[in-house]
């Protein structure tokens, strides 16, 4: 959903007229990011809406993209290292007819306009081409380093950008449907895949030039749209003494290890960083560690057998 420039202006500035609960939480909120914010004003309006510092995200969204933005909180933080290579799954519009300097349309054209009608057959089978194993070159205007400074700095700069294919894995990209120009698209891909240069790559196979011309991340690992929350749903949570409400269940976070429910006595161990003997977990090599349904209280290492030893601990909620 587009924000009104009051409203991006209002969630950036973060001037909350709200009771500040100073509390402590360890937990996941799955944010449905406006268009207009940049991922660090969301971890910002998040901040100050909870008044908690340590605060942070699992994959940067485009400013001028909207969905699913997963917000770490606390002492949660320690989750973004198992979320480097998370698969993400996005909607959009992709504009066929000139290419813009940002691959997206908040840049300026790089190519003369020209007037296309799509051959919505024609494009299926483009995008097919885009399926698989890829060489991409990430856009120009993006978080990439060159010599250890970012793509877009030298780029606002109009100093040369040479960046270097990396591979990257598209595993669908479904067209659903064409109007005039445009095409709108669904697709599912690896950790680093941009999709401004695959409308970008599209539309110089095409010999037309184009553009995202709208994106929406509907998907980021096990994070969904269905599930995600607008800073306004939060604010209003917050008020209530509610905000718990809304973070996303622990139990369902990184869903490849397996859970297991320690006793009193392991976890006094456990929150000493003691090894100690769980359940069988047919062999598992990591396990999310509770003490009751919703208390994630460590990331465990298997050293051998039932025993294991606690990597990350994570110390109690307070509230």
């Amino acid at each position: 959903m587009e924000a009104t420039d009051a409203q991006v202006r209002r969630a950036r500035n973060c001037r909350l007229q709200i009771i500040r609960l100073q509390i402590s939480v360890n937990g996941v909120l799955i944010i449905d990011k406006p268009q207009g914010m940049t991922s660090h004003d969301v971890v910002n309006c998040v901040r100050r809406i909870l008044g908690e510092r340590s605060v942070g995200h699992l994959g940067t969204l485009d400013p001028s993209a909207t969905g699913v933005l997963p917000i770490v909180v606390g002492h949660f933080t320690r989750l973004a290292q198992f979320y480097t290579d998370s698969d993400k799954k996005y909607e959009g519009v992709i504009r066929f007819g000139f290419a813009t300097d940002t691959y997206d349309a908040d840049g300026e054209a790089t190519s003369a306009s020209q007037n296309v009608i799509l051959n919505e057959e024609a494009v299926r089978r483009l995008a097919a081409e885009f399926r698989g194993v890829l060489r991409q070159i990430p856009p120009p205007f993006s978080a990439k380093k060159i010599a250890g400074v970012p793509a877009y700095k030298l780029a606002r700069r109009h100093r040369e950008v040479k960046l270097e294919p990396v591979q990257v894995k598209v595993k669908a990209l479904e067209i659903l449907g064409v109007s005039g120009d445009c095409a709108e698209f669904r697709a599912h891909v690896g950790s680093g895949t941009y999709m401004r240069s695959i409308a970008h790559d599209m539309g110089q196979r095409l010999g037309c030039g184009a553009h995202l011309g709208r994106l929406r991340r509907t998907a980021v690992a096990e994070f969904t749209i269905e599930e995600a929350h607008t800073l306004g749903e939060l604010e209003t949570k917050v008020r209530q003494g509610r905000a718990e409400d809304i973070f996303f269940h622990p139990r369902k976070l990184l869903p490849q290890m397996p859970s297991v429910t320690a006793t009193d006595e392991n976890v006094a161990l456990i929150r000493t960083g003691r090894a100690v003997n769980l359940p069988e977990m047919s062999k598992a090599p990591l396990v999310k560690v509770f003490h009751g349904q919703r208390d994630l209280i460590a990331i465990s290492t298997r050293i051998a057998g039932t025993l294991f030893h606690p990597s990350i601990v994570f110390p109690a909620s307070e509230g």
